[in-house]
């Protein structure tokens, strides 16, 4: 049977590497889970793949997409089904990687079919948006879904105003979409996740955050700045360095800012990782000879048997 090897982990902790390394042993190719470094123009901030490591190996869903570009986690869906279909006739094993949790949940389980917001919908929500504010947007969805306002994260705009889009569209509550049944996918899937402790990661994270600032994100951010207020730029990195274009903060300040949202951003990641029993968890640098052999077909308990012997295991089981 085909293999999808789904290698996740929060921001920072080590997935390019070895998604290559895997990418390499399966003479395969890498298709990207992370939302925003399908925008061609964010490539600093994202940390997307460089051309040395584009030409190591192919890379799907990079840099496909205008900032200004509409996409949801539906497309995403359609278009890596699709996708596989074709990778499958040439390979055994493929690789996906990221985290952004929504599109890795799309490709694995499947997501809702909610109907696709037509541009004059999205358009009336946008500008309800700018001039109501969330707050209003919040109200609104209240009364027509009381049932997603429960659940849904109230600060997060996006969310919010995708409910009201579908609402307003269709005349029914956002909710009755939601069946949150599982799809069956025609291939085996094998999910890895990354860890590694809390200090480790967090030093990871704002060294990474130097190394953006370094490569010239601030000058990216800059070029970007005329389309602050698109949703594809609605992510940490950008934001912050808009409020020191702005005037508003130092670009001290702002540095520090997108280190420390990074942070959260990477608790985040693992609340929602973490609701998964199907993921293998590993420290990076125990990864490699143990994806390999679930990859090959081992069971889990097999390949730690064999770690444990071999002493590649370090933590306690």
């Amino acid at each position: 049977m085909h293999t999808l090897i789904v290698l996740i982990g929060p921001t920072g902790v080590g997935k390019t590497e070895l998604s290559l390394r895997l990418a390499e042993h399966f003479h395969t190719c890498i298709v990207s889970a992370d939302s925003r470094q399908l925008y061609a123009d964010l490539k600093i901030g994202t940390a997307a793949p460089t051309p040395e490591q584009l030409q190591r190996v192919q890379h799907h869903f990079v840099g496909t997409l205008k900032l200004t570009d509409y996409y949801s986690a539906a497309q995403y869906e359609a278009e890596v089904m699709k996708l596989l279909e074709d990778l499958f006739t040439k390979h055994n094993t493929v690789l996906l990687t990221g985290g952004s949790m929504m599109y890795v949940d799309a490709v694995c389980k499947g997501i809702d079919d909610i109907p696709t917001v037509d541009a004059d919908t999205r358009q009336l929500m946008l500008h309800k948006y700018e001039t109501e504010g969330l707050e209003r947007l919040c109200a609104e969805l209240k009364l027509l879904d009381p049932e997603y306002y429960k659940i849904v994260d109230l600060k997060n705009p996006k969310r919010v105003v995708h409910a009201l889009e579908i609402c307003y569209m269709t005349g029914k509550a956002y909710t009755s979409f939601r069946t949150q049944q599982k799809k069956e996918r025609p291939f085996r899937i094998i999910k890895i996740g990354l860890t590694r402790n809390r200090e480790e990661l967090y030093e990871r994270i704002n060294c990474r955050v130097d190394q953006m600032v370094e490569e010239g994100l601030v000058e990216e951010a800059r070029m970007v700045y005329p389309h602050k207020s698109l949703n594809s730029l609605n992510t940490v990195g950008y934001k912050e360095i808009f409020k020191y274009l702005d005037g508003e903060w130092t670009l001290p300040f702002a540095i520090e800012k997108i280190k420390q949202n990074s942070r959260i951003y990477s608790r985040k990641q693992m609340t929602w990782f973490k609701r998964d029993e199907e993921i293998h968890w590993f420290h990076p640098e125990e990864a490699p000879e143990v994806v390999f052999a679930l990859a090959e077909g081992q069971t889990a308990k097999a390949v730690y048997a064999y770690c444990n012997l071999h002493g590649l295991w370090k933590k306690d089981l």
